[in-house]
């Protein structure tokens, strides 16, 4: 009782009240001590997918370095920063929390070369798309509960998982342009595609850009890809970067750049709060309900940040994410997807059981898709040892 007490004042009457929950597609009986989003976050955290994200990397192949981000690191930093701009705003946490943690589930090994590598040979069957990924992981491919396949969450969490990034039918894109699985699961329980999601999906989006600026200065620097005074220039990353110089003259780099990236992070968390807490004040939602229908999103980057953000982004994506090195380890990566699908699709009893059971019996789209669920749920050291298996002739 004093638990839902502590929530219902806790909580602004705009956030995502967990009492109020659309609940899940199979009914269930409430917990007596977790909120339904609380129970939605431990179930991802608990899921196979989850687990895997330890060995899925983002930008580096999991054999560059043992310090680089993973999907999962960089998960819990998003998680991180959810949390803390949530309970700032009085929004329900766990709840931006379970999106943060699901955001990337549908991610294929090798980032996201693999994941273009993937949706090139999946085009005649339809394509791949992480996002629309992460929605069968939830609601199909785990295979946990004897009552269901998937994971059963709360309307919200889902909701938040497909449109944290915004609307899905905006800019002229209809139903037909969407991914099959999307579009599938929607014909069943509605996440309404057409409006922004609640804020604290909103809060989740914008925590992952934060991290994954911020987490690949760190790892481009330490990789040798740039160095510190390549960043001088840029707005507030170069400020923060000589603000920490001249405070601890002679500093080594490997603290210069922790002290530097977590002011850049603070910075950029305080300008999401305070351009919320505008926007709130403009809008004056009374509920959830006001905030989806506001037709924009109330979470936001301050327009100064905004373009701070963009051009950083431009500077990654030349100096980091372009650069040769990298490069030669994506066309690899490529390579070892094409392979696996290619073989796999042609030579469905190369599958493990159960996946051979699915893919031998299905016609080829839906034998094309049991394929790429296979490779979609490998984790980078997987995808290479199942490549060697396959293509070494001496392995």
């Amino acid at each position: 009782m004093a638990e839902e007490l502590w929530r219902h004042e806790a909580l602004a009457p705009y956030a995502t009240l967990p009492w109020r929950s659309r609940g899940r597609y199979h009914r269930e009986g409430e917990s007596p001590s977790r909120s339904p989003f609380q129970r939605d976050r431990d179930r991802i955290i608990h899921s196979t997918a989850f687990r895997r994200l330890k060995h899925k990397t983002q930008v580096f192949v999991f054999h560059e370095g043992d310090h680089y981000r993973t999907r999962l690191t960089h998960s819990l930093e998003v998680a991180q920063i959810t949390r803390t701009i949530c309970r700032t705003l009085r929004l329900d946490e766990d709840l931006g929390e379970a999106v943060a943690l699901a955001h990337d589930l549908g991610h294929t090994p090798f980032g996201h070369a693999g994941e273009e590598a993937l949706h090139g040979v999946m085009l005649p069957y339809a394509g791949f798309d992480h996002n629309a990924q992460t929605l069968r992981i939830l609601t199909k491919l785990e295979d946990r509960y004897a009552e269901f396949d998937g994971l059963n969450l709360t309307w919200e969490t889902l909701e938040g998982a497909v449109k944290h990034n915004g609307p899905l039918l905006k800019s002229g894109r209809t139903l037909a342009d969407l991914p099959a699985a999307i579009v599938e699961y929607c014909k069943d329980q509605d996440l309404e595609l057409d409006g922004h999601a609640g804020p604290e999906a909103q809060v989740a989006a914008l925590s992952d850009d934060i991290a994954y600026n911020n987490h690949d200065i760190d790892d481009g620097l330490r990789a040798g890809l740039f160095e510190v005074k390549d960043l001088l220039d840029l707005p507030l990353v170069g400020e923060m970067f000589a603000l920490v110089t001249a405070k601890y003259p002679g500093i080594d780099q490997p603290r210069l750049i922790h002290e530097a990236v977590r002011r850049v992070i603070n910075a950029m968390v305080e300008d999401v709060i305070a351009e919320t807490r505008r926007r709130l004040k403009e809008a004056n939602p009374k509920s959830v309900a006001d905030i989806r229908a506001l037709g924009r999103p109330v979470v936001a980057f301050s327009e100064a940040m905004t373009a701070t953000e963009k051009t950083v982004k431009r500077f990654l994506y030349t100096r980091m994410y372009e650069h040769w090195k990298l490069n030669r380890s994506h066309s690899k990566a490529r390579r070892v997807v094409v392979d696996l699908f290619n073989l796999l699709f042609a030579e469905p009893n190369c599958l493990p059981s159960p996946w051979r059971e699915k893919a031998e019996q299905a016609e080829p789209h839906a034998r094309a898709r049991v394929v790429a669920d296979y490779i979609a749920g490998m984790t980078d050291r997987y995808a290479l040892d199942e490549h060697r298996r396959l293509f070494d002739l001496y392995s």
